[in-house]
């Protein structure tokens, strides 16, 4: 039996009356059908035209003695075919709920996936689909009698620590790791992979794109696939290739196991989301979902051209947040993953599709307001990626307050001082110091500069320091794809090298490196394997690699390389050398400067000195660290020679130096520091003798 049911919440969701009540937004369509499968989602049983309509949300309540948990439906929107006009709809496919909780079923491209004639394209395609498409399955997400929330970590800002990781990727070729649970939500719960994210002292974890996905097309024709997963068909599934069924579990309670499990070791799970596109492409690609039920509303189009898509993406299309049915969706997702799933933060890809107005990115646009006022979401850690594809795409600093946001201007200072590019120590100590001119500016905090070296788009850090050229052949578009300009330096051989210098070099500028990520000013994000020295080969964009080319060797793993990039991750937690907040150069209680720059030979850096690019090395005096109760220092010497840096007036003693394979800090003294090139190196002020 269908009765009119509810308008709300917007999906399939059970009730206390052995029913189903589903609701369905579309405000073009012209009548939208309710249509049921058997258990295997091969057989369709029935059709019924949801008999509510509320404004623009269909709807109808389902009972029955067969009615409850694991019914598996699919809908049909009836409406104009008028592709010039936007309108794509087409009875004869069938369309996945965009609120499917579950998703039955394996997407294959065969022609009748597709809305449109593949001869006419300007003519509805009648053959129907609904044997090979997707469905959704109901879930009963009613929380059981004497529930209580899940307790969180809650790390304060100032205090965390990123660590970017794929959830196959990490554990795929762990030894530590049952074998049965590798390369799976299982796995990263594993203790295993737990203990080596305490080890390094790492307290939030930010992990690729975990809402179901699909493979593009040309990847699968090429035996390839969608390895990161920035193509969403399902913005409230879990991705179930990564489930290994470990317990009987579903890959849904597989994922909340896991983040269980991560929150009682005191790590917080960060997910990357994609709400910038669908993995419906362009005007020539699939009808799945959004498209079929209403193209007009759920994407942007240009002024004039409702026939085709903005592309703000790359991926063919925009979701149109502007509406506030795409609006409530974006948001619903949020929620959804963020109170069922007790996640604790999100990475926005291509964030500024999010605040897209008529004219423009606007950090006051509807998006951001509303997760601002948010009683759950607005507690969260939100970091954006602040670029999209679009005109003006690129936003750094200009999110939010409150908004972290990706800092590719640290990532390629970083690089370019240490590696030889263009770069001065105005730039370094700009980059170094949570790039104040972008973010202090604006009235933001130094934490929301999410600082890293290397991420999962782009070389690994030790491929930055072994390949100049990109090798990305593997990826099946003859090497065009991948960032050409990568800031990088091969120390002086391309490639593996059995150089004994050259492996040395090398070793330390991975230190070095590190060192900076950990110690700057700012939230530092360590992409996973850097620790441990992971390459991919020289492959700087391997999204289609599932395969060990981006699994990480923890067979091949550098030991000293895990233990000095703890150390570090442990001074800056016990240190915080530089604090939350913004330095101003003036006069402390003890007459130091809250933070003073300083050259080798111990007099301050003036003027020219600044903007200098053949000398990189320099010291920062800290009068005013976030936790130590004495001055530190903070030595850079970026060039190749050493040099001897004569000390402010005290004694000093070294916590750390990247020219020791360990990092350990074995001098004590004053007058000068023997400051090894290529290196950096931490020193605290000695207390005078009572």
């Amino acid at each position: 039996m269908l009765d009119e049911g509810h308008p709300w919440p917007l999906g399939a969701h059970c009730d206390d009356d052995a029913g189903i009540n589903f609701a369905v937004f579309s405000a073009h369509a012209q009548a939208i059908e309710l249509c049921l499968f058997d258990a295997s989602g091969t057989r369709e049983l029935r059709r019924l035209a949801l008999p509510g309509r509320t404004g623009d949300v269909w709807h109808g309540r389902l009972r029955g003695v067969d009615v409850g948990a694991g019914l598996v439906y699919g809908l049909r929107a009836h409406g104009p075919w008028e592709p010039e006009h936007g309108h794509r709809f087409n009875p004869h496919k069938l369309l996945l709920d965009p609120y499917a909780r579950e998703i039955v079923g394996r997407f294959d491209w065969r022609s009748e996936q597709f809305g449109a004639d593949p001869v006419q394209p300007r003519l509805m395609d009648r053959r129907d689909n609904a044997l090979h498409a997707l469905k959704a399955r109901v879930i009963d997400e009613r929380p059981a009698t004497g529930d209580v929330p899940e307790p969180r970590p809650h790390t304060p800002l100032a205090e965390t620590v990123l660590y970017e990781a794929h959830v196959k990727g990490l554990t795929m070729r762990h030894p530590g790791v049952p074998e049965p649970q590798r390369g799976s939500y299982a796995g990263l719960a594993s203790d295993a992979a737990i203990a080596h994210l305490q080890r390094l002292g790492v307290t939030a974890i930010s992990l690729l794109p975990l809402h179901q996905h699909l493979d593009e097309q040309r990847l699968v024709e090429q035996g390839l696939s969608n390895y990161w997963g920035y193509n969403t068909i399902g913005f409230f599934a879990v991705e179930p290739r990564y489930a290994s069924g470990a317990g009987g579990l579903s890959p849904r309670q597989e994922f909340r196991a896991m983040v269980r499990r991560l929150h009682a070791a005191g790590i917080e799970v960060i997910l990357d989301v994609v709400f910038n596109h669908t993995a419906e492409t362009d005007s020539t690609g699939p009808t799945i979902s959004w498209r079929g039920l209403d193209n007009l509303s759920y994407y942007r189009t240009p002024p004039g051209e409702p026939g085709t898509y903005d592309n703000l993406s790359g991926c063919g299309n925009t979701l149109d947040l502007r509406h506030p049915r795409v609006l409530q969706m974006v948001m619903d997702s949020l929620r959804h993953w963020a109170g069922t799933m007790n996640v604790d933060g999100f990475r926005f890809d291509l964030a500024p599709v999010l605040g897209r107005s008529d004219d423009g990115f606007d950090p006051h646009a509807a998006f951001f307001q509303v997760v601002a006022q948010d009683p759950l979401l607005g507690r969260l850690k939100l970091i954006a990626e602040p670029w999209d594809l679009g005109p003006g795409g690129y936003q750094l600093g200009r999110f939010p307050r409150g908004w972290l946001e990706w800092n590719d201007r640290f990532r390629d200072g970083m690089r370019s001082f240490w590696l030889g590019g263009a770069s001065t120590r105005g730039e370094f100590a700009q980059r170094l110091c949570a790039s104040s001119d972008l973010f202090h500016v604006r009235g933001r905090t130094p934490a929301e500069s999410v600082n890293f070296i290397a991420a999962h788009d782009g070389f690994t850090l030790r491929d930055l320091l072994t390949w100049e050229r990109k090798r990305n052949t593997a990826n099946g578009e003859d090497n065009r794809d991948g960032h050409g300009a990568n800031h990088g330096w091969n120390c002086g051989a391309e490639g593996p090298s059995d150089d004994a210098q050259v492996r040395a070099l090398r070793a330390r500028l991975q230190r070095s490196l590190l060192a900076m990520l950990l110690l700057a000013q700012g939230t530092p994000m360590l992409a996973a394997g850097d620790e441990l020295g992971h390459s991919q080969d020289g492959n700087n964009n391997p999204y289609c690699q599932d395969n060990p080319t981006t699994w990480i060797a923890w067979a091949e793993a550098d030991e000293a390389l895990i233990a000095f990039t703890a150390r570090v991750i442990a001074l800056r937690r016990r240190l915080l050398p530089l604090a939350d907040h913004w330095y101003s150069g003036s006069p402390e209680r003890d007459g130091l400067r809250d933070l003073a720059w300083l050259r080798a030979d111990g007099q301050s850096l003036t003027g020219d000195d600044w903007r200098d690019p053949s000398v990189r090395t320099l010291g920062g005096l800290i009068g005013a660290p976030g936790k130590a109760s004495l001055p530190l220092l903070l030595l850079v010497n970026a060039e190749a020679k050493d040099s001897a840096f004569t000390l402010p007036a005290g004694a000093w003693q070294a916590l750390l130096d990247t020219a020791r394979a360990g990092g350990e800090g074995a001098w004590h003294g004053t007058a000068s520091y023997p400051l090894a090139g290529h290196s950096v190196t931490l020193l605290s002020r000695v207390p005078p003798l009572p």
